[in-house]
């Protein structure tokens, strides 16, 4: 087989054939009307290029629509918001309210913008160069994308008018009346000033109405999104990183008087990656990330619990957290959660443009199990906010995981629409980090990693041993990635971490259907080093459901489970045969349903339902069980074990 570098190539020249296409057949269709139609069914019914990575919709393309003139405007329109003088809150559910509407429609729509200057006249930009966004229509609506937005008829009493308003009276007599409704918006610190606009047209064939005065957050400097990772082995130390509208260093402050000062960096627009294509984190999906601080918290015990609290007294503290440092490696005993492709879903009624319906419920779950203290660590491997280029979407997930990563060691791994560009040294040349290239990502996330773009690492926790690899990266056998995985998993000492557990993003087996879904050069390359290593258990996202697997090399079972006395199927690795595979991507985004009539041997169980995994190991067995994220039932449960621990 030949390298991962020329199968880039193949990719490549793939996808440039594809925008080829595109150039030389716009012509064409460039004149289409603003409708669903106006997405070519080229790029409509093409899930490989676009589907995949777009999740094409009315709200994801809207700001690539023509911005018509709305005809016969109300003179009497207003919209308004309940905020203080003061500015807005680190988060709050704001009123936005509209009066003054004379022929309520169920197209009127409400648009959040920021940074409040964003253009909301049309771009004068050439069509063709937002390829990427899927849409292929007229001249794009807006310089910026919105953050979120609401039809006004989620008011139920919008379109029946029941908010009735008089305007004009003669002789007592009521001539003009209007009517109007109110949306609420979960808005969170962002750091920008916002506005909404009120639109009509719908989100197909949009045109402004009004738009709300500037309203700015009253501490845009504040400490927030405070997450902890590990970096290294011991349990005695743990990385802080959060986020501030302040680039000058501030502090944590932990255990007895304890404190550390940040590290302070951000990123720029010109970090971002684009093509010939303009990238939406090159151009509207741009939004100031503000100033990212790390700070390493040392001195600490293994599996104890501190207190911290972040930020400084000129911009503000954070609330004290009490947070439960991971067991050292080469103990006993790991309570861990492990789950793929969160991504982030809006608590109010409004539309983002790329939503993962199940992570509000997994989140609250899991925060559960971190409250009741049944959890040391967390493992997100890969599809981590899907911000895909549009930047402020990672304050949102910062936020919503909060609970969960203020409280335990939250490590990642990298997965496609993270890292994924063209001409960027990714495995994949497809656009599903949307200009990206893995920037944010490891910003927001540093890791225990070798260097700057290379998301491999080790970490030894208790009695396990993870080595997690980035299968956006070049995984090739003479690649340094490669040498790292087959060096590093040599050197574990089994007889202090028994366990080897190996993460990554894409899999190598999954019954579930998608072109893309298994690389069969990945698992060339890569599945022999597995068996070689003894590796345990494996675990991957990517494919949005849970699979089980027998030990499995090859697509050939090697043994399969046996039921212990409750009933549990359990894994014997004192005479190792194979791994155990697990794809575990079903912690938010849109399930992916199993087809009919599977008949994969080496499949023992397939759930398409929101969940998580959670784990126990000790020296003796491991215990895995998948949780379903709305009944909190385990639905399926399985034991790996070993009599010896040199094997």
């Amino acid at each position: 087989m030949g390298s991962s570098s020329t199968y880039s190539v193949v990719l490549n020249l793939s996808f440039l054939v594809f925008i080829f296409f595109l150039g030389s057949s716009f012509a064409s269709f460039s004149s289409s009307s603003s409708s669903s139609s106006s997405l070519h069914p080229l790029v409509f019914n093409s899930k490989v290029q676009h589907l995949n990575y777009t999740a094409i919709s009315e709200f994801r393309v809207v700001n690539r629509r023509f911005l018509a003139e709305c005809p016969h405007p109300s003179p009497y329109l207003q919209i308004s918001i309940n905020s203080t003088t003061s500015g807005l809150g680190d988060e709050e559910f704001l009123s936005v309210n509209v009066s003054g509407v004379l022929n309520p429609s169920k197209d009127d729509w409400v648009a959040m913008i920021s940074p409040s200057h964003s253009d909301v006249s049309s771009c004068p930009l050439n069509e063709i160069l937002y390829a990427q966004t899927g849409d292929l229509s007229k001249l794009p609506l807006l310089c910026h994308y919105p953050v979120k937005a609401a039809y006004m008829s989620n008011d139920p009493d919008y379109l029946s008018c029941k908010k009735k308003e008089c305007k004009q009276y003669r002789n007592g007599q009521c001539l003009v009346s209007t009517c109007g409704g109110a949306l609420s918006f979960h808005v969170i610190n962002i750091r920008t000033d916002i506005e909404f606009v009120l639109f009509s047209g719908g989100f197909e064939a949009p045109c402004i109405l009004k738009r709300s005065s500037p309203v700015r957050f009253a501490t845009p400097n504040k400490p927030l999104y405070g997450h902890l990772s590990s970096i290294d082995s011991t349990g005695t130390s743990i990385r802080l990183t959060w986020v501030s509208g302040d680039q000058k260093p501030q502090q944590v402050q932990y255990g007895d008087g304890k404190k550390q000062t940040s590290q302070v960096t951000t990123f720029s627009q010109d970090d971002m990656q684009s093509s010939a294509l303009p990238s939406p984190a090159k151009d509207f999906g741009w939004h100031d990330p503000g100033f990212i601080h790390t700070a390493v918290m040392t001195g600490l015990k293994p599996l104890s619990s501190f207190s911290y609290r972040y930020g400084s007294d000129s911009v503000g503290w954070s609330n004290e957290i009490q947070f439960r440092t991971p067991p050292a490696g080469g103990s006993d005993e790991l309570k861990f959660l492990a789950f793929g492709d969160m991504g982030k879903a809006p608590r109010d009624g409004s539309t983002e443009h790329y939503i993962q319906p199940g992570s509000l419920s997994v989140i609250q779950a899991m925060a559960d199990e971190i409250n009741s203290g049944h959890v040391d660590s967390i493992f997100h491997i890969g599809d981590i906010s899907y911000a895909t280029g549009f930047l402020v979407e990672w304050d949102f997930f910062l936020h919503q995981i909060s609970p969960v990563a203020s409280r335990v060691s939250y490590m990642t791994a990298i997965g496609n629409h993270e890292r994924d560009y063209i001409d960027t040294g990714s495995v994949y040349i497809t656009p599903d980090s949307g200009g990206e290239s893995g920037v944010p990502y490891e910003t927001y996330f540093p890791m225990p990693t070798p260097a700057k773009d290379k998301p491999w690492y080790s970490i030894e926790q208790a009695s396990v041993h993870i080595t997690v690899i980035s299968t956006e990266h070049d995984w090739s056998q003479n690649s340094e990635q490669y040498q790292w995985m087959r060096r590093d998993m040599a050197s574990v000492d089994r007889s202090k971490t028994p366990w080897l557990i190996f993460m990554g993003h894409r899999p190598m087996y999954t019954s579930a259907e998608g072109l893309l879904n298994v690389d069969p050069k990945f698992v060339f390359e890569v599945e022999p080093l597995l068996l070689q290593s003894k590796v345990d258990l494996v675990l991957f996202g990517h494919v949005h459901n849970y699979e089980r697997t027998c030990t499995v090399y090859k697509s050939q079972c090697k043994g399969l489970p046996v039921k212990d006395k409750n009933g549990i199927d359990t894994y014997d690795h004192s005479n190792y045969s194979a791994p155990v595979h697990a794809v575990i991507g079903m912690a938010g985004f849109t399930l992916d349903k199993f087809p009919t009539g599977v008949n994969n041997p080496w499949s023992l169980s397939r759930i398409s339902q929101f969940g998580y995994l959670r784990g126990y190991a000790t020296k003796k067995e491991m215990k895995l069980e998948f949780v379903n994220a709305d009944t909190r039932k385990v639905e399926d449960r399985f034991r790996i074990t070993k009599t010896s621990t040199s094997n």
